[in-house]
């Protein structure tokens, strides 16, 4: 592993039959919380309500873009700029993420007694950071 890049820690959770999921540690606001790595998502995505419990000064604009993915293309949509997200010891100065209504996928992770997620971490950062991931060592590798 060279120098400029930063190894960060996967969670793997089993879905009780229906596969894993790649949870990560983030920072956002000052607060840590829990992401899913999700490869199949275009973007970063963070839940409406979770956001603005964190911080209700949090700027989320309606998108006229409709979600596609997460079982359906008819949801709606919204974006917020987030500064200072930190993964591991990245830092990432500013990011527009999508807003949306995730609230089924932490009632079905409470239901299999997992943590609450924020959102996913998408093919957004990990194109722009190079990422790799290392199931085998259950690391996201960041350059």
């Amino acid at each position: 592993m060279t120098k400029n890049t930063i190894s960060v820690p996967l969670n793997i959770i089993d879905l009780q039959g229906d596969g894993f999921h790649p949870l990560l540690d983030i920072v956002i606001f000052g607060k840590p919380f829990k992401v899913v790595l999700d490869t199949g998502a275009s973007r970063t995505a963070f839940d409406r309500d979770l956001l603005i419990e964190v911080n209700e000064q949090a700027a989320i604009v309606a998108s006229e873009r409709l979600s596609t993915g997460l079982g359906t293309n008819t949801m709606e949509s919204a974006t917020a700029v987030i500064e200072n997200i930190w993964i591991g010891d990245l830092l990432i100065p500013e990011l527009e993420v999508a807003v949306l209504n995730l609230s089924t996928i932490n009632i079905a992770y409470h239901e299999m007694g997992h943590p609450e997620v924020l959102g996913v971490l998408g093919s957004d950062i990990l194109m722009k950071y190079k990422a790799v991931v290392d199931f085998g060592k259950k690391r996201l590798l960041l350059k």
